[in-house]
């Protein structure tokens, strides 16, 4: 691979809280402006190297005023967040020197506190118009910031999915159930507008919106599309959270002036560039970053840095498979969100084994990755299940089950990361009417299925995620039994290495026949 040397850029500020402009040397010549930018990373944190590599060439050639920015979902998805809470991402993207970051749902995995306190080492301008403290009149980060390019000027304004109060709702609610932060709901078009006018108010030229909404409607919130169709006076939108691979759609503001809008995909599949020409011309592109030659010294040393301490827990053998344990379908897809898959039923045989409970369940969410073929790691486990999930064992009616299975089942056919996955149950959704039938428990005495008792009482095996929102907080009343400091991805590991000897056995090469989709 062609490498370039270390070019150092300057680095403005640690965090940026004020509205401040920050400055870079003006020659007097009028360039373009390139923004390359990233959303939904996921801990791949291999492309960080060669975004910073391709901001150092774009600078060496001094053809363009460069900026780089982070439209969110970085902290979480991987070994390299799982097993440090975001520091080992920190420590690799505090050397990429960004112009402006702004948060993804998955900065709240561990909780406001830690987010807040990774914030403060990113390097770069932390900016989002919607995160309130609840009750605040103040955001708790800047709305914009405001960077010159030569003559001209660009304002990044950041804004995050409400969605977020719903997946990570424990990040938004105390223990007792009290609200402590705002995403608010209601507001985003409103606050957005307002951080866009009080930018041009201050000189921005050019006003970019480092977006994570995402391209599919949410259950609470707003699209990038629908941010454009109700605001005036952006100039382009770079989105994430729905993984969209978006070179540029084009959508029509409030005055019915065309706003760009661009999304990368995930896991650095690409790199977004969006061009402002020397004449005021916006145009959005996307490199596939395999096609980006460059490398930055700095960014690869603290890359190597962060593989080297993952591998010291991450390479030990676990367990060996013949097949694959499947979260996506062939083509990509999340089948984990949308139906059985054999890994949703070996993890949770593993958390209703550890528990010793006669129900096992996990939202289809919680998983990150599958697992391939050969020897398994306690890395690919990580990879797989990578949140700090606590294991928890609760008592709920089978009423209570019946809810929380068509409340989590009645997005379907589209992909739901509440999508229960479980192991001791069995059930039938019918797409068309929302409703689950058949639903039933094994009986480990007898060795059969009995029909689920809606006045009967269940041990439910899960996470605590289940506690802190998860499920639509369909089960928040159930009755807490056990709540453990072990983790849902070391009860796989134990499972796998300890109770299946470390084999994983036939009987998993397929779905199980626990959950049957009907399309009535």
């Amino acid at each position: 691979m062609k490498r370039i040397c270390c070019l150092l850029l300057p680095v403005f500020s640690l965090l940026l809280l004020g509205c401040e402009r920050e400055d870079l040397p003006d020659t007097g010549s009028e360039k373009s402006i390139v923004i390359l930018s990233e959303n939904d990373v996921h801990c791949s944190i291999d492309g960080y190297t060669r975004l910073a590599g391709l901001s150092d060439a774009i600078t060496a050639s001094d053809t363009a005023w460069v900026a780089t920015v982070s439209c969110g979902d970085y902290l979480q998805g991987g070994n390299a967040g799982a097993l440090s809470r975001g520091q080992y991402i920190v420590d690799v993207m505090k050397e990429v020197h960004f112009d402006a970051v702004t948060l993804g749902n998955h900065e709240f995995d561990y909780g406001m506190e830690r987010m807040q306190e990774l914030m403060t080492q990113i390097g770069a301008p932390v900016v989002n118009a919607n995160l309130y403290k609840y009750g605040s009149s103040e955001p708790c980060f800047s709305s914009y910031t405001i960077r010159n390019y030569g003559s001209r000027s660009v304002a990044f304004v950041g804004v995050t999915t409400p969605e977020s109060m719903i997946g990570e709702r424990y990040s938004f609610y105390d223990n007792d159930g009290s609200q402590t932060y705002d995403l608010r709901t209601d507001d985003v078009c409103s606050l957005v507008q307002a951080a866009v006018d009080e930018a041009r108010g201050k000189g921005a030229d050019y006003v970019v919106i480092l977006a994570h909404l995402g391209e599919e409607k949410p259950a609470l919130g707003i699209t990038s599309h629908e941010l454009i169709a109700a605001t005036r006076g952006i100039d382009a939108v770079l989105d994430g959270h729905s993984h969209s691979v978006i070179p540029g759609d084009i959508v029509k503001n409030l005055d019915g002036k065309p706003v760009p809008v661009s999304q990368t995909g995930t896991q650095f599949a690409n790199v977004g560039k969006l061009v402002i020409s020397a004449d005021g011309h916006i145009s959005t592109s996307l490199i596939p970053i395999e096609d980006i030659p460059y490398e930055r010294a700095s960014v690869s040393v603290a890359i190597e840095k962060v593989h080297q301490a993952l591998d010291q827990v991450t390479a030990r053998q676990v367990a060996h498979s013949d097949f694959d344990l499947v979260m996506r379908d062939a083509d990509g897809n999340r089948l984990i969100r949308r139906a059985e898959t054999n890994l949703g039923d070996l993890l949770t045989d593993a958390v209703r084994h550890q528990m010793q409970a006669q129900i096992g369940l996990f939202n289809g969410g919680g998983f990150r990755s599958g697992i391939s073929a050969g020897t398994i790691t306690y890395g690919d486990i990580t990879n797989a299940q990578p949140f700090d999930d606590h294991l928890s064992k609760f008592e709920a009616s089978g009423a209570q089950i019946l809810a929380m299975l068509e409340r989590c089942t009645s997005s379907l056919p589209a992909e739901e990361g509440q999508f229960p996955q479980v192991s001791g149950l069995r059930y039938t959704i019918h797409q068309q009417s929302d409703t689950v039938s058949d639903v039933a428990v094994f009986e480990e005495v007898s060795g059969n299925w009995i029909p689920l008792d809606p006045t009967g009482h269940y041990t439910i095996a899960s996470s605590d995620y289940y506690a802190r929102g998860g499920f639509y907080e369909t089960l928040k009343d159930a009755k807490q039994l056990i709540y453990s400091t072990g983790l849902v991805r070391d009860a796989l590991s134990d499972y796998l290495e300890t109770t299946l000897g470390g084999v994983v056995p036939a009987i998993y090469a397929q779905p199980q026949g626990r959950i049957t989709v009907l399309d009535d």
